[in-house]
């Protein structure tokens, strides 16, 4: 959005007022920055294929990406991302790993609580582990990098017991199959920009 003062700036006709800037040169600022050592290791969020071929297509690349952050979890799973980010030997980083958050600006209010999900609670009780250590000890599994935040000293604890347990392979096949039940809604506040990464573009 552009810089200032309100978070979704509009125009007279209540469209949003986008900034462009870019993504190479942006990079190459970042790679700077740890030549001056004030970074250990760089690297981009919420990049779908595209951009991330970009930036390790751009000429004079010093850094590629260590890791993208992305939303991820078992409704919207990001294996095409996930795979292609492998290959690249780009560490996935999984934020709202335990479903999407659900201010109604950013998700249809009729969408699915990942939480709730009778086969996540099925197999839940089949592990005798809570839906949200089910859903992490996924990701875990498929090699992404959670990022899993509580206050809560008893979510704390189960979060650390997602190393004390493993799905079965066909557990694993299970869970993949989630990804479909996940209806992606384009964001009307950014669907117009020019960067906007869709979720099927991966």
């Amino acid at each position: 959005m552009k810089p200032g003062e309100e978070l979704f700036p509009e125009d007279e006709r209540g469209k949003l007022i986008f900034d462009t800037v870019d993504l190479c040169a942006t990079w190459e600022a970042m790679e700077k920055c740890k030549d001056a050592g004030l970074a250990k290791s760089i690297g981009v969020s919420n990049f779908n294929r595209r951009q991330l071929e970009m930036i390790l297509n751009k000429p004079g690349l010093k850094y590629k990406p260590v890791c993208n952050q992305v939303e991820c979890h078992p409704y919207l799973n990001q294996r095409k991302l996930l795979d292609f980010c492998k290959s690249k030997d780009i560490v996935l980083v999984a934020y709202s790993a335990l479903g999407s958050q659900r201010p109604k600006i950013w998700v249809d209010q009729s969408s699915p609580v990942l939480l709730e999900d009778p086969v996540l609670c099925a197999m839940a009780k089949k592990y005798q582990r809570t839906p949200a250590q089910i859903a992490l000890r996924y990701q875990l599994q498929r090699g992404v990098v959670v990022l899993a935040k509580s206050y809560n000293e008893k979510r704390i604890k189960e979060t650390v017991q997602i190393f004390e347990f493993q799905l079965t392979s066909e557990d694993m096949k299970i869970l993949d199959g989630l990804n479909q039940n996940f209806r992606y809604f384009q964001l009307k506040i950014a669907a117009d920009h020019p960067e906007y990464p869709f979720a099927d573009e991966y």
